[in-house]
């Protein structure tokens, strides 16, 4: 994927040790996330790539090491000013009980708003264009919690289109959607990277939407990176042996040319003769 542009914040996380009580869940982390480009986590549940979302929106302090946005800890930046630059939209958020989807939309707007400077022509226009942008116009008067589920996830990624942030971290973004829903979702985090020069950070379940919508697949196992980059260079029969657990064949995907990952199975491993389409790039 090429949106024309490399531009944007330098995000990246240096020696990074999170945990939550006494349990260490990430440590010795160092990530550079690629600038205008569409990054994807993907890992087995419970292998720190929530954890290390949180950390790269400020939601969780390190116990040791730093995030750093344009050569700054996260932690020395008002949040006014970081709220500015990056956005994040955590898994299963709910809106209260009532509220519109332009008024949900609305809400991206806070960080600009100060006492001195309230809702303007600015913000007003910025609200359109996130709604027209995510196809959200003609439902913007409907309650949020009246919507289907991939409505619903286009009001959020609104708001966050709104906010008007160069850095978009979105916390498993399909989750709970239909595939049709989730295939309308990615393509609308597409669009917003390729138009908009978005850089985006996506941790994501499975494996194949990876590939097919990330420019940068990053690989986590026990709180560790075991492999980054292209997907065709990260996303190979061994790294899913090595971070899942599960044997599988890794072609290439008919419609997109990417590593497509085919599980075996214990009743099918038999029968897998490895003879699938080799991707570019592939070593596994």
């Amino acid at each position: 994927m090429d949106n024309g542009s490399l531009d944007g914040p330098d995000l990246r996380a240096e020696g990074l040790r999170l945990a939550y009580d006494d349990r260490i869940v990430v440590d010795g982390l160092d990530l550079v996330v690629p600038r205008g480009r569409v990054t994807a986590i993907v890992g087995a549940n419970a292998c720190g790539k929530s954890t290390l979302l949180r950390a790269l929106a400020r939601l969780l302090t390190p116990r040791a090491g730093t995030v750093r946005l344009d050569g700054r800890s996260v932690h020395t930046i008002p949040t006014r000013a970081l709220a500015q630059r990056l956005g994040i939209l955590p898994q299963s958020p709910v809106a209260p009980e009532g509220l519109t989807v332009v008024d949900l939309v609305g809400r991206g707007r806070s960080p600009h708003q100060t006492w001195w400077r309230q809702w303007s022509a600015a913000d007003e226009e910025a609200v359109h264009d996130a709604l027209r942008a995510t196809g959200m116009t003609d439902l913007a008067h409907r309650p949020v919690d009246e919507l289907s589920g991939g409505q619903r996830q286009r009001a959020w990624i609104a708001m966050a289109v709104a906010q008007g942030t160069p850095v978009m971290l979105l916390d498993e973004p399909t989750t709970y959607l239909d595939l049709a829903h989730q295939i309308d979702v990615l393509d609308l985090i597409t669009d917003l990277n390729r138009h908009q020069g978005r850089t985006v950070v996506m941790v994501l379940h499975d494996l194949n939407q990876a590939c097919r919508y990330a420019d940068h697949v990053v690989a986590m196992k026990a709180g560790r990176i075991v492999g980054q980059g292209a997907p065709a260079d990260v996303v190979t029969a061994a790294m899913v042996e090595e971070v899942f657990g599960l044997r599988c064949v890794v072609g290439a995907d008919p419609v997109s040319g990417t590593p497509m990952v085919i599980p075996m199975g214990r009743h099918h491993e038999g029968a897998a003769d490895q003879a699938a389409v080799p991707v570019a790039g592939s070593t596994g």
